[in-house]
């Protein structure tokens, strides 16, 4: 390659992003703190750590196991949606009281299909309870057991084209970690805001004390002040506009901290008490895996796949309960 080619090549601008990064790139913009977009070269340094993070929360999605049928004959015949409900009517229940599934059935796009699909998300709870148990041909009772059950069971971004809900879960995942990152953005103002005041109080008591004698005390508050200004200032310049877009960039490229899925298994009988492996029928080995999110709490994550006209009769019934317990 001559000379001038290589110069030429170096001074040619850089290609546009792909669609995707674009839009991504966009959203962000869009989604992210006012001082931040200030920052010089938004687009081209945030390029590559955004790239990374689409891809991410592309796997994450793509991990997500389903889709897997949720209805009366599913609770029936398959063993994880029986420890995710305690009755078959739960299912109905959980449909009825969606605000998403309401939504959803409101739109004529539902009609697109018989069936929708949802991420369907819940919380894996655990109790010690006395209970019977059985040793051969004994029956004891007063057992101490650990039993396994779910609550706070939610369904995210219905939609008849599974496609299309695994588009709209990515851009969740990425919101997610947006909001993750602008939380941590909050706490530094927070913390800003509190040396601050702290500075004030220091500065006024180092007043009152030099008007007397120095010694120990006027030290020990001096040393705590400078120690209060070097901490300010550092947040201080943290909080500027290209610090801000190198940390987001830095967030961005190593985002499992903030949301990730771990592979998680237990053995249970057909009431949720927890077993060991045994060769029994009535035992089951439930594999799933949970999502971690910025509030820590661990979630059962599934891709489901529910009937439009049992959820329609769902949403039916649970108004008509509601409508009862008003007038009662």
């Amino acid at each position: 390659m001559s000379l001038l080619s290589a110069v030429t090549d170096f001074l040619k601008p850089a290609p546009p992003p792909d669609p995707q990064l674009a839009r991504a790139l966009a959203h962000v913009a869009g989604l992210a703190d006012p001082v931040l977009r200030t920052a010089s070269h938004f687009d081209s340094r945030l390029a590559a750590p955004l790239q990374h993070a689409l891809g991410y929360c592309d796997g994450l999605v793509a991990a997500l196991p389903g889709p897997i049928n949720i209805d009366r004959q599913a609770f029936s015949r398959d063993p994880l949606v029986h420890a995710l409900f305690a009755t078959a009517g739960d299912i109905e229940q959980m449909l009825g009281r969606s605000q998403a599934v309401r939504d959803f059935l409101a739109n004529p796009a539902c009609w697109e299909a018989d069936h929708f699909y949802a991420m369907l998300v819940a919380r894996r709870q655990q109790k010690k309870q006395l209970g019977m148990a059985r040793h051969g041909d004994v029956i004891e009772n007063d057992v101490p057991q650990l039993v396994l059950y779910f609550s706070d069971q939610t369904l995210i971004e219905p939609c008849c084209d599974l496609a299309l809900t695994r588009e709209r879960l990515r851009c969740r995942a990425l919101d997610s970690l947006l909001q993750t990152f602008q939380e941590h953005l909050d706490a530094l103002r927070n913390e800003r805001e509190g040396l601050r005041a702290d500075v004030s109080v220091e500065r006024a008591h180092l007043t009152v004390l030099r008007g007397s004698t120095p010694g120990r005390e006027y030290e020990v508050h001096t040393r705590h002040l400078a120690e209060l200004d070097t901490r300010l200032r550092a947040i201080a310049e943290s909080l500027m506009p290209d610090p801000l877009l190198d940390a987001l960039g830095d967030f961005l490229s190593a985002p499992e901290p903030a949301l990730h899925l771990s592979p998680f298994s237990i053995t249970v009988d057909g009431l949720g008490v927890v077993r060991e492996k045994v060769d029994d029928s009535s035992v089951h080995t439930l594999y799933f895996p949970e999502l971690s999110t910025r509030d820590k709490r661990l979630h059962l994550a599934m891709l489901a796949r529910i009937s439009r006209d049992e959820a329609l009769e769902a949403v039916e019934t649970v108004r008509d309960q509601q409508h009862r317990f008003m007038l009662i």
